[in-house]
């Protein structure tokens, strides 16, 4: 399936290895099975010269972090999943599944500290786009007296598509003039116009990260120049705490607030994260929304 269906985009894509790492390539292509065949370096040239994305998954086993990549995959439900413990999942989803399916995963999720650090380093040199991914497989669960034709009589599965669709987005901002087509999305992650939301603990689609200076503001993606009133402005359906990192190291937190704004006063590389207090633990412990950077130069 391609192309605009019943008012929503389909872009088809298909995760791609190469002689050494893995990628999401946007859009897929009929060649990429032949891509072990060849190392990042070539694949990346290759895929580019055709205008298309390549994003690294699984970026703990990527190999080649100096490559042309376009963005790095900084949190798998599936790779996080593998962090859960079946004793303790067993029980909350014969308790809460059937109520709150979402919820039953959500508790899970752990900030995924060693892979935006990583993207932070890159960042500080050049420009790179941050995404979320359920690597969607529904296979979380257990079943017994199945048959070969696919009949259980007792199934749990706990990831189901309807589930996990619904738990994590990547929010993609176009400018109002264009129109939702391939190339104006491919467009936008490309550029980093994207932020990461955890919308099962509450809707982010309204959340926005911009530098201003008052002749100009710049959104997550862009470029702007230091001036002495540049200043970052985030702002959340809610009240939350919002982080800001500067080239990955923390340079302000502010709490019990729906917007803040922070005087920038050095160049870097900066990004927003935002966390549900309210909701307690375990789920302030992982961000409800994380920003793409703005580039001060």
């Amino acid at each position: 399936m391609q192309g605009n269906v019943g008012g929503v985009l389909f872009v088809g894509g298909q995760e791609v290895e190469t002689a050494t790492d893995r990628f999401l390539l946007l859009p897929g292509s009929a060649d990429a099975g032949k891509a072990n065949r060849i190392s990042t370096p070539d694949f990346l040239r290759s895929i580019h010269a055709q205008n298309k994305l390549a994003f690294i998954t699984y970026p703990e086993k990527h190999k080649n972090w100096d490559a042309d990549f376009d963005g790095v995959e900084v949190f798998s439900l599936h790779t996080n999943s593998k962090k859960m413990s079946p004793f303790f999942v067993l029980f909350d989803a014969i308790w809460s599944y059937y109520s709150y399916p979402e919820l039953v995963l959500a508790k899970y999720f752990y900030r995924p500290d060693q892979n935006l650090k990583q993207f932070d380093e890159i960042t500080q040199t050049k420009k790179s786009t941050l995404f979320a991914g359920t690597d969607a497989h529904s296979n979380i669960g257990f079943h017994l007296l199945g048959d070969d034709a696919g009949n259980k009589l007792i199934n749990l599965k706990i990831d189901s598509y309807e589930t996990i669709f619904r738990t994590m987005r990547n929010h993609v901002l176009l400018e109002k003039d264009k129109l939702l087509t391939q190339e104006n999305l491919l467009q936008a992650l490309k550029v980093g116009r994207v932020f990461i939301g955890l919308d099962i603990l509450s809707d982010t689609k309204e959340f926005s990260f911009t530098a201003e200076n008052g002749a100009e503001s710049k959104t997550m993606g862009d470029e702007i120049a230091l001036t002495e009133n540049l200043s970052l402005k985030a702002f959340a359906p809610q009240t939350a705490r919002f982080i800001i990192f500067k080239n990955g190291e923390k340079v302000f937190e502010g709490k019990d607030s729906a917007q803040i704004n922070f005087p920038v006063k050095e160049k870097g590389t900066y990004r927003a994260e935002v966390y549900l207090d309210a909701l307690g633990a375990p789920f302030d412990k992982m961000p409800w929304i994380i920003s793409n950077p703005i580039y001060v130069r």
